[in-house]
């Protein structure tokens, strides 16, 4: 009795390898590589005694959709009215500049909000690397799809604004407007550009963004009215 338990014990045991093994060999590719999967990220939800939000708390609102911007080729142009133009990747920007985190709540006209932990560098920072020329008085940002809007010079060289590549402690998914987001912070939602390719130094005071040109204010304080009468 004692040998047939014994036997059942061993074949238990080359089943479970034989198992092993197998999901060893269903994970490797073609060219012999091991495929990695991809494990749900892991955000903080409490900062400094502060409860944060989600990331799956916002409302997809963009002109176009989700962007998923190819990283490798990814480049962000520091231009316009500037003595030293730049053009950075993502690691450059990340790597080469002291980064910031801070809780910012995000306001959108849509009646929403969201209260989240934003880490990233200083708008202001690049900016005084490029050297704007005396006359330039407004920024101008763009994104990957086209979208658009500004913000007036002293607002972005006066605050710690922050250009975001990670929320709750994690990377931004390109939902969320990776590489870069702005995080305009006392400002409603649609100054929030995600998707960032280009910081603009202009002396057009007169331009308008995206929502702006149709109707939005361009100050877009949040203690006021976000619709210009």
């Amino acid at each position: 009795m004692r040998r047939y338990v014994v036997v059942l014990a061993v074949i238990a045991c080359l089943a479970a390898l034989a198992g092993t093994l197998a999901c060893v060999t269903n994970a490797a590719t073609d060219n012999g590589a091991n495929d990695t999967r991809q494990l749900p990220y892991v955000e903080v939800r409490e900062y400094e005694g502060v409860e944060l939000s989600s990331i799956d708390d916002f409302r997809e609102n963009s002109i176009k959709g989700p962007q998923y911007v190819d990283m490798e080729r990814y480049r962000l142009g520091v231009a316009g009215l500037v003595e030293e133009p730049g053009s950075y990747t993502f690691e450059q920007v990340v790597g080469n500049h002291e980064t910031y985190a801070k809780v910012v709540t995000l306001h959108c006209v849509e009646g929403w909000s969201v209260d989240i932990l934003w880490e990233g560098v200083l708008v202001r920072d690049l900016i005084g690397e490029a050297q704007p020329t005396p006359d330039a008085t407004v920024v101008i940002f763009h994104a990957y799809d086209g979208y658009t809007t500004s913000l007036p010079i002293d607002y972005i060289m006066g605050n710690e604004i922050v250009l975001a590549h990670k929320m709750n402690d994690v990377l931004l998914p390109p939902e969320r407007g990776a590489p870069f987001q702005l995080v305009a912070e006392s400002k409603w939602g649609y100054k929030w550009i995600k998707w960032i390719t280009k910081v603009e130094l202009s002396d057009d005071s007169d331009y308008r963004g995206y929502w702006e040109s149709r109707g939005y204010s361009n100050d877009a304080d949040e203690d006021a009215f976000f619709f210009d009468r």
